[in-house]
């Protein structure tokens, strides 16, 4: 085309070009079936480069007319000639945030959402695609920052090697490790402008650290519950994904001789026996809660005599003011340690926890400053613990130090979780099956509610309760049905038949896991037995206890009892039947079956009282999206949601194909929940790195050398 005095041909996106670029006078004939013709003829007529031959014409060779006429033609166009720098030139502008407004439904700020896809898609087995930091960088909810803002984010958070040396361990590429790291160096003194007002828990934190010694970094993620909940405490295969959301601790030990004090905890010592072995934390995002942003206490309160306090005394030590009961998450770890492995602390610590997962979202907030806190701890002092063997160790800091009853899924999904993967995980009391690859095609995302949830709360204990007096119900019905079955004389069944059939009554007589249950088992032999409540001096009178080591039974109230039994009983079962159908072809029925059991699930929350309204809510605008019929679509593109956790608020997990339109529909029940309530949802999308893949960074400030 280039040493052509004229073009004639049919118009394309190639042709089009070459004859702007090379200012050829183009003959065309219209081609049909070719919806972006209007656009290229337009362009090329406006640029006077082009003139249009009828079919019938061209097809009978009368040529010359047109030709002598496009001679006479002066294409104008003097643009750029390289498409490939133009289209780049653009979606960089748009990336960082040239001439982009924050609202989700900007052109500009879409088609970011549709590059982020793109990188997503492109997810395969054993590879994280890793997503632009411009973008990845961006606020937790939809629209909350300008595109610019964290543009200028990635600039500061990528210049945090230059402040810090490394000594162990990888950034990985993450980027909120990085914006960590930057924060760490924003404390230094000097560097804290005068001009600012600093809040309490920066300039609390701006002494806490000896800069010139080394500093150990741990970061640990949420979790979202895709199945499994609460029935980890019965045994159940759970499946845990860990989010992008993580907490990151900063961990310094010190001679107590050397270590640096806030000056109430100095007048203490003075007041005291002198120089004492001390913790000192502080807490990031102290102003969003009802917490204080520090806490501090002697080492030697956690020692009576020569053996470290009680359990129950620690909890009573952390309850004397709720504004710090927080500590007990963090030092509660410190205890746990010296009980459970003997170490001996006999340094100063100085703790800095910095969470970006929220609280009370039903997404294991507390279990990541565990995790992540003992990571550190662990780190500082040398101390050689298995992921697993740590989660186990953070789940006694929350039934022993904290008072919550939970399971053990929220920490082992901090600790042992892999990005883009699911951590399929027996809780007997804590084995790792395997790490289930996401398919390519499914998404999983968390929709918070905006009602706080607690494992502290009444219904989560009330429920557990519940469920440990369904196991020794079942327990013991099934020993009396050992002692019929060893004197009966049926005849009707074989002796074999009969041997096996106590065998099976034995080991349910024994059954420590309510999960071993199989559903047939529970429906054939047990649950027209269930009363669906009973009262705490009832259940006492009558079975003595209910053999759980982390609630109480209240003799005076009433329990439900059927639903929390049947409850996990039939999720364990779902769970297995959900793993198994991740494997199977890339189908609609496929993520119809997976949605349903996970509906399932959530109705049979509801049904031990472990709903709320909103999360109702939330499973219902999903169930509109997946039911609606729509000229633009040939089938759903959501498929399921449930409640998440420990339920009574909190977030959903929802399941969906891994196509903008699912996202797009995400955001509109975020739009949709906050036209009905007020609150804007928090979208959980993304997973990262947990605990024990992550390690550990070893860091020291960088000298400042001046001449």
């Amino acid at each position: 085309m280039a040493a052509s005095d004229c073009m004639l041909g049919k118009i394309g996106y190639g042709t089009a070009s070459e004859a702007l670029a090379y200012k050829l006078p183009f003959v065309f004939v219209r081609r049909d079936y070719f919806n972006e013709e209007p656009f290229l003829r337009n362009l090329l007529e406006h640029h006077q480069s082009s003139i249009e031959m009828i079919r019938r014409d061209f097809l009978a060779g009368h040529w010359k007319p047109y030709l002598l006429r496009a001679l006479t033609l002066q294409p104008s166009y003097d643009g750029p000639t390289n498409g490939g720098q133009v289209a780049a030139r653009i979606l960089q502008d748009i990336a960082v945030g040239k001439k982009c407004a924050s609202d989700k439904f900007n052109g500009a700020r879409r088609l970011q959402d549709a590059i982020v896809l793109g990188y997503q898609l492109q997810r395969t087995p054993g590879k994280d695609v890793g997503i632009p930091d411009w973008y990845s960088l961006n606020g937790t909810e939809i629209g909350a920052h300008p595109i610019i803002e964290n543009t200028e984010k990635i600039k500061t958070a990528e210049s945090c090697c230059e402040d810090f040396e490394i000594l162990h361990g990888d950034l990985q590429g993450l980027t909120d490790t990085m914006a960590f790291l930057k924060s760490l160096s924003g404390l230094t003194g000097n560097e804290l402008k005068d001009s600012e007002v600093q809040s309490r828990e920066r300039t609390a934190a701006s002494v806490l650290f000896d800069w010139e010694r080394e500093i150990y970094v741990a970061r640990a993620p949420g979790r979202l519950d895709v199945m499994g909940g609460i029935a980890d405490y019965s045994g159940s295969l759970v499946l845990q994904m860990p989010l992008r959301e993580a907490c990151h601790v900063a961990v310094q030990r010190n001679h107590p001789s050397k270590q640096k004090l806030w000056k109430h905890v100095q007048a203490r010592q003075l007041e005291n026996t002198g120089v004492v072995p001390v913790v000192q934390i502080v807490s990031f995002g102290s102003e969003l809660s009802n917490r204080a942003p520090t806490f501090d206490m002697d080492l030697s309160d956690f020692m009576d005599g020569d053996k470290p306090i009680s359990y129950e005394k620690a909890r009573e030590f952390f309850c004397q003011d709720p504004s710090q009961k927080w500590a007990a998450y963090v030092s509660g770890t410190i205890l746990i340690l010296m009980t459970e492995l003997g170490v001996q602390f006999t340094d100063s610590m100085s703790i800095l926890v910095s969470s970006a997962v929220p609280e009370g979202k039903g997404v294991s907030s507390s279990a990541s400053v565990e995790v992540a806190t003992m990571s550190a701890i662990a780190a500082a002092y040398g101390l050689n613990v298995t992921p697993r063997d740590l989660a186990l160790l953070c789940q006694k800091v929350e039934n022993h130090v904290v008072g919550a009853p939970c399971g053990v899924m929220d920490q082992m999904a901090s600790a042992c979780g892999e990005a883009n993967k699911l951590l399929a995980m027996v809780c007997q009391p804590a084995e790792v099956k395997e790490l289930v690859m996401i398919p390519s095609h499914i998404r999983f995302w968390g929709l918070d509610s905006g009602i706080r949830h607690s494992v502290g709360g009444g219904d989560y204990g009330s429920v557990r309760v519940g469920t440990y007096m369904g196991r020794k119900m079942i327990k013991c019905a099934a020993s009396d049905l050992v002692s019929v079955s060893s004197t009966s004389d049926a005849p009707a069944q074989s002796d074999d038949y009969k041997e096996k059939g106590r065998d099976v009554l034995k080991s349910e007589a024994s059954m420590e896991y309510l999960c071993k249950l199989p559903p047939h088992r529970y429906e054939a032999a047990y649950s027209k037995d269930i009363p669906e409540t009973i009262t705490g001096d009832a259940f006492l009178e009558k079975y003595g206890d209910h053999d759980d080591m982390v609630t109480v039974i209240d003799p005076k109230r009433s329990y439900s009892v059927k639903a929390p039994t049947r409850h996990p009983i039939y999720e364990n079962f779902r769970v297995e039947t959900f793993k198994a159908l991740l494997t199977a072809a890339n189908t609609d029925e496929q993520l119809s079956a997976l949605g349903e059991l996970m509906y399932q699930c959530h109705y049979s929350y509801n049904a031990c009282g472990l709903g709320s309204d909103g999360t109702d809510r939330l499973v219902n605008l999903v169930q509109e999206m997946q039911h609606r019929k729509t000229p633009e679509n040939g089938g759903p593109n959501l498929y399921g949601a449930k409640i998440t956790g420990g339920g009574s608020g909190g977030s959903v997990c929802v399941i969906g194909k891994n196509c903008l339109q699912s996202a797009e529909e995400i955001a509109e029940i975020q739009q949709r929940y906050k036209a009905a309530t007020g609150y804007q949802p928090i979208v959980f999308d993304g997973s990262s790195p947990g605990a024990g893949k992550f390690g550990y960074l070893k860091i020291r400030r960088r000298l400042i050398i001046t001449k």
